[in-house]
C-alpha cells in the first residue's frame, strides 16, 4: 500500500509532509462540484451580501424578527454529514506553500507523480491551484494521493492525478 501523503520541498525553509486524509472536517475546503461555477468576483459578492442583509432587514421591519427554531440546527448537522459522504472537496494550496516558507525569488514548481514523470509550471500557477483530496465521500485511493486542479478551473475535468510532491525552485 502506498504511503498517503504528498511532499512540498525544494527552495524553502520548511519542506512539509501532509497528509490529506485529515481535511474532510477543515473549514478551508472547497466542493469542487461547484467550486469552480462560483463567481469569484469580489464586487459580486459584496453585491449579494448588501443584497441578503437589505432583504433581511426589510423582512424584519414588516414582519418582525423570528426566533431561531431548536431543529433547525439538526437538519443542517444531517445535511453537512450526508454532504461529507458523498462530496468531492479540495483544499487551496497556497497556506500551506506560505508555511512551506519559499525562498524570495521561487519562479517555478514541478510537479512529480506516483509514476515518476513530472510536469514544470510556473509558480502563479501553483499558489492559486487547489489540492482535490475527495470524490464521491471517498479519500484518492486509487489516483491519489491528491489531484492538482489550476486555480481557474481549466483542468477540472483532467486534473494531474497520482501526484506525491511540488518541489519549488528558483529561476
Amino acid at each position: 500500500m502506498q504511503e498517503f501523503v504528498f511532499f512540498i520541498e525544494g527552495d524553502v525553509s520548511h519542506p512539509l509532509t501532509i497528509d490529506p486524509t485529515v481535511w474532510i472536517f477543515d473549514e478551508r475546503k472547497v466542493d469542487l462540484d461547484t467550486y469552480f461555477d462560483e463567481v469569484k468576483s469580489l464586487d459580486d459578492e459584496e453585491t449579494a451580501y448588501k443584497k441578503a442583509i437589505s432583504a433581511q432587514w426589510d423582512k424584519e421591519i414588516t414582519e418582525g424578527s423570528e426566533p431561531p427554531r431548536p431543529d433547525s440546527n439538526d437538519n443542517k448537522i444531517k445535511y453537512d454529514k450526508q454532504k461529507l459522504q458523498q462530496g468531492s472537496f479540495g483544499m487551496p494550496l497556497n497556506p500551506f506553500l506560505l508555511n512551506a516558507e519559499p525562498q524570495p525569488d521561487i519562479t517555478k514548481v514541478e510537479i512529480i507523480q506516483a509514476d515518476g514523470q513530472s510536469q514544470s509550471f510556473e509558480y502563479s500557477v501553483l499558489k492559486s491551484g487547489i489540492i482535490g483530496f475527495s470524490h464521491k465521500g471517498k479519500p484518492l485511493k486509487s489516483d491519489g494521493p491528491i489531484h492538482f486542479y489550476f486555480g481557474d478551473g481549466s483542468n477540472r475535468n483532467q486534473p494531474i492525478k497520482n501526484v506525491r510532491k511540488f518541489i519549488l525552485h528558483h529561476s
